[in-house]
């Protein structure tokens, strides 16, 4: 049952308002964005919406079916209801899906995505997890029962988390009086900060007032510290989907039984068996943000690669109930292999020169085969890029410090991340 994908349409508002988020910080004089965690922030994103071009149709028909078959609701056509009920239900489940997703380690594994970044922009708003529109429909299907039209839920689910978008900045601060009822920017400050009076509050997404509710509530006060508790310490988005994964295995893996190690992912992602304490508000002000050294030609040939992948993504969700499947597939898989690659590359990780070379074969090869251009101007122009592409990368391996052969990042050390009065955290 295709209906209107908002969030598709949304891309270029979605970038356009980055924009204008960046130039008005730098009227500031206030620096809330840097390349590479941006890059990543993106990638994240981009990987949500491949994967949802092939699986969101049948996340869809779930609900789709329960409400053609289990209903227990009928409005009547042209009413009102169902709105109303799908704007309070979307803003109630989403609630407490976030909440547990704060709460459960199974679901903390998907939703850690979003919290990885050291920075609060607008371009983290974009930063997803491929999995939690998984999680999160069972918190929805209720809507079904209720008799919520698939389209109805469709919509709202899609207002709500347009809404969410504007709220990850450090640029507004309060809103007086519309404080007390909607989520604001100061009030998901505190939610992505990792100050331990800030920890698991704040989960709203338009309404602020479940929090109020249910005691989760917590105002801003003091200058938050973004990130996770445990740093993701790498730009790569393909790595940022799977990290906590590891991390949580790797905690399963200190208990002795394994019916121990089961029931750790249903525990609080709190529960450390390996006994490491928590960071102090004044280990995590002292932390550094995590960065690494590259060369502005190595910045400038990431920025350049990831625009076309952004725009054919952006096709992608557009032609996804008409594009052949087998297009769409070689097409998912050229969109995952950038986001490796080119993660590989913003990490310094030697494997990514050569696996980024291979792929710019693939892109021109693909390129090519598609014929956009007609048969011999395709044939041209992906052998163009890929040449071009190739010079780029090999001019900015040489300007790299240190050359291509580091197995790990260089880190470059930040400033204290202690932000200035209202929020702030800028970089150097």
């Amino acid at each position: 049952m295709p209906t209107t994908n908002y969030i598709a349409l949304a891309i270029p508002f979605f970038l356009l308002l980055i924009g204008v988020e960046l130039l008005a910080a730098r009227a500031r004089r206030r620096a809330v964005y840097r390349l590479a965690d941006a890059l990543a922030d993106l990638g994240c994103g981009v990987g949500q919406q491949v994967v949802l071009v092939f699986a969101g149709a049948a996340l869809l028909a779930a609900y789709a079916w329960l409400y053609q078959h289990a209903r227990l609701v009928t409005f009547r056509p042209g009413s009102g209801w169902p709105w109303l009920v799908a704007f309070v239900a979307v803003d109630v489940a989403y609630y407490w899906w976030h909440r547990l997703s704060h709460e459960v380690n199974l679901l903390w594994a998907a939703h850690a995505v979003h919290h990885q970044s050291e920075d609060y922009n607008l371009a983290v708003a974009l930063r997803q997890s491929v999995l939690t529109s998984f999680t999160s429909l069972p918190f929805y299907l209720p809507m079904a029962f209720l008799g919520v039209p698939t389209a109805v839920y469709a919509t709202s689910v899609a207002v709500s988390t347009l809404y969410q978008f504007w709220i990850h900045t450090e640029l507004v601060g309060k809103l007086g009086p519309l404080e007390r009822v909607l989520n604001t920017p100061s009030h998901h400050r505190v939610h992505h900060a990792v100050n331990p009076q800030y920890l698991d509050k704040n989960y709203g997404a338009i309404l602020i007032v479940w929090d109020r509710l249910f005691g989760t509530f917590r105002e801003e006060r003091a200058p938050a510290v973004y990130g996770t508790t445990k740093p993701l310490a790498s730009f790569n988005p393909a790595w940022a989907q799977v990290q906590t994964w590891f991390e949580i295995a790797e905690k399963a893996r200190a208990l002795p039984r394994r019916r121990d190690r089961l029931r750790l992912w249903l525990a609080s992602p709190a529960v450390d068996p390996l006994g490491r304490p928590a960071p102090t508000e004044e280990a995590l002000r002292a932390r550094p943000r995590h960065d690494v050294l590259l060369a502005p030609a190595l910045q400038g040939y990431a920025l350049v690669q990831f625009a076309p992948l952004v725009a054919a993504t952006f096709v992608m969700l557009l032609a996804q109930d008409t594009a052949p499947r087998g297009a769409l597939a070689a097409a998912g898989a050229l969109a995952l292999w950038t986001l490796a690659s080119l993660g590989g590359l913003l990490d310094r990780r030697g494997w990514a020169w050569p696996v980024e070379g291979a792929r710019l074969l693939a892109v021109g090869a693909a390129l090519a085969a598609a014929r956009p251009l007609g048969t011999a101007a395709s044939v041209a122009a992906g052998a163009a890029w890929a040449a071009g592409s190739a010079l780029w990368l090999a001019r900015a391996a040489r300007a790299q410090p240190g050359g291509t052969d580091s197995s790990a990042p260089v880190p470059r050390v930040l400033d204290g991340r202690a932000p200035a009065a209202g929020g702030a955290c800028s970089s150097p």
